[in-house]
Order: structure tokens, then sequence, then C-alpha cells
């Protein structure tokens, strides 16, 4: 979050999201695959959301961008990785070693691991 400033907790922005599009947690829990009780335990900021729920839940109400919505969770939005991209990734990994691969593994799980908790 260098570049942006928080305003909102995720709670509250949760807040604005039911207002903005009419839903319930119910709801919101059914479009982006989890419970109920997972949406009310982020409400009640007792658990912080997953990656996948952030991003889920920028595809399906879309007047929230993604990086509205990491900023309101204190993370930031992971980067876009095109075919090209992946492509790359995949021909640089193998021409590591084993034990590069190993290191490089170990490396990437840390900082997704960051990424995750913000830290």
């Amino acid at each position: 979050m260098a570049d942006q400033e928080r305003t909102e907790d995720f709670a509250q922005l949760l807040a604005r999201l039911r207002d903005t599009y009419g839903v319930t947690d119910s709801e919101i829990s059914r479009r982006i695959g989890v419970s109920t009780g997972t949406v009310n335990h982020w409400t009640h900021r007792r658990r912080a959301p997953k990656r996948d729920n952030l991003q889920a839940l920028a595809r399906e109400f879309p007047k929230f961008s993604e990086d509205e919505i990491f900023a309101a969770a204190g993370r930031e939005t992971p980067g876009p990785l095109s075919p090209d991209g992946e492509a790359r990734v995949i021909e640089l990994w193998r021409e590591l070693t084993p034990e590069q691969q190993r290191a490089k593994e170990i490396e990437m799980r840390a900082l997704g691991e960051a990424n995750r908790t913000g830290r």
C-alpha cells in the first residue's frame, strides 16, 4: 500500500458494498463462494479475507475495484500474470538446478505469505 493511503477498513468497505448493491451478507457469500459465517467474521473484524476472496468480490461487485478492496483489507493488489509472463517464468524455472528451484520456491512462499498478512 505504499502508493495508496488506507481510508477505510475492510468491514467499512463491506458495509458500503452492501449499501451500494442492496445485498446481504448471505448474498455476498453466495456470489463469492464462501459461507455466510465467513462474511460475518469479516464484518465483525474477526478474520481477514483471503486473496481469492478479495478478487472474487472485485469480480462480483465491479463498482469496487480490486485495488480499493485490497487497500481496505490492508494488502497490496497482486500483479497480473499474462500467458506470456507465465511462459517466461516457466522457461526461467527450467534453467535452474533442483537446489535453486527449492530455494526460489521457499523465497516465493515467503513473499506470498508477506502479501497475505500485509507484512
